[in-house]
């Protein structure tokens, strides 16, 4: 198991080791140097072997005797010869910062559309972002400036929420490509009062939407060529996302509800009874029935009173798992012959940024919701270093080698081990008994290859 995981990081090695190496090295009392590639990597294991708080560093990783810190220096390529504390990481990664290291996520996506490992996931030609804000930290007191507050009727958490976009698609990716932390613009001690917000759901309508602009733009700088289809649940269908999409040269499919635009759903509904040749049925292998009705051609005006044109889809879904209505928003034209693609592949998908994204990122040991750290910076820095190595494991646990091992039990690599979880303690302890050899470093690795979409 060591040797994949090797084999399947080395992809990254390019960039990786390259980009390490021209961080500044970081001097601790008593006069001891680490390198910079050596102490990345030391985060990168927290996150890989899912040992869940910084001290379990100490207690799983920091043993001399066993084969870590030879490991270790393998992968990154240095000479080290001691092992750090934890309070070392953390002061690394005040010392580096957190932009540096979402660089790193952003050049690790790179690489993989580079290498053409994701081109299976292509809708239309665009790669899927599914984007979505998820709960990051919250704490009982107030911890920094930028805390979003949330006020009950007896007490009051402060908030720390993030908006994600990342790379889905039917084979279960859920790959960060960005992020945007939603933070209180207004910082004490600047002349304004922070101000409160009196539930978390305000805290979403209000400052999403004003997250994804930004990330709009940071996304366009960081991939100018990548076509992209953006999946959003209801927040997002709506005019400013239309233009920020048509701005970007982007595709949309976005979850369509009457509440959220209730002229145009009505619209949608009167071109439905005058276009009843606009209709799909399919049947699924387990017996669900799919009827896919769609529109073309509906016009939305904004505040501003600029026009978009978009296009509606619903899915009427009946089987054995009961019966469903699915609708979405895209500016795909629509015909018989893509309306199954776009539902599943830019619709239906959208859920993997909840399940396979934040769901696994919290409860599945890379524990995205501990405070790694306090320090404002430094608590981002380790929320991308978690990111790049939730994109690791996935490459490494859908990736050809594992399936490979896994195959000749007639199985799957969940099925083999029982849980994500115990492949991250079997390689954990591949990492502290098992000493690779030179040879697992020296061969040239071939391309990752993932499962087909389903």
């Amino acid at each position: 198991m060591g040797r994949a995981f090797v084999q399947t990081v080395r992809h990254f090695w390019p960039k990786l080791n390259d980009w390490l190496q021209a961080l500044p090295d970081t001097r601790f009392e008593p006069m001891v140097d680490y390198d910079a590639r050596f102490l990345c990597w030391w985060g990168l294991l927290l996150f890989c072997c899912k040992l869940g708080s910084r001290r379990q560093l100490d207690f799983q990783l920091r043993d001399d005797p066993l084969a870590v810190l030879h490991n270790v220096n393998l992968l990154a390529q240095t000479e080290q010869t001691a092992l750090p504390v934890h309070k070392t990481l953390s002061h690394f990664l005040g010392h580096v910062g957190s932009a540096p290291l979402a660089q790193l996520r952003t050049d690790c996506v790179r690489q993989l559309i580079r290498n053409k490992v994701l081109d299976a996931s292509r809708l239309e030609g665009c790669f899927t972002l599914a984007v979505d804000g998820t709960g990051f930290l919250s704490f009982k007191e107030r911890h920094c400036d930028h805390c979003l507050v949330h006020e009950h009727q007896t007490y009051t958490v402060y908030l720390h929420p993030v908006l994600e976009a990342k790379l889905v698609d039917t084979r279960g990716l859920a790959l960060s490509v960005a992020s945007e932390f939603i933070e209180n613009p207004n910082p004490q001690g600047s002349g304004s009062t922070p101000p409160t917000l009196t539930t978390y759901e305000t805290v979403k309508q209000d400052c999403e939407l004003k997250a994804f602009a930004r990330l709009a733009e940071n996304l366009k700088k960081q991939f100018p060529q990548t076509r992209f289809c953006i999946s959003g649940d209801s927040l997002y269908a709506c005019a400013p996302v239309f233009a920020l999409c048509a701005q970007h040269k982007w595709s949309f499919v976005l979850t369509f509800k009457e509440g959220r635009t209730p002229a145009l759903w009505q619209e949608f509904q009167s071109l439905l009874k005058l276009a009843p040749e606009n209709r799909l049925v399919v049947h699924l292998p387990d017996k669900t029935k799919q009827t896919f009705r769609w529109a073309n051609d509906l016009e939305h005006s904004d505040e501003q009173g600029r026009r978009h044109k978009v296009h509606a889809l619903i899915c009427e879904e009946s089987g054995p798992a009961g019966e469903h209505t699915f609708a979405w928003l895209t500016d795909f034209r629509l015909h018989r012959n893509n309306v199954c693609a776009i539902a599943s592949q830019g619709g239906r998908v959208r859920c993997n940024i909840e399940n396979q994204g934040f769901n696994i990122q919290k409860n599945s040991g890379l524990n995205l919701e501990h405070a790694y750290s306090t320090d404002p910076d430094v608590m981002k820095a380790f929320y991308y270093l978690l990111q790049i190595a939730h994109l690791f494991l996935q490459m490494f646990e859908m990736g050809s080698l594992l399936r490979r091992l896994a195959k000749d039990y007639n199985t799957t690599p969940v099925g083999l081990f029982g849980s994500l979880k115990n492949i991250a303690q079997r390689l954990l302890e591949c990492l502290r008994y098992f000493q690779l050899g030179p040879e697992a470093f020296q061969t040239t690795p071939g391309q990752i290859r993932l499962g087909d979409p389903g």
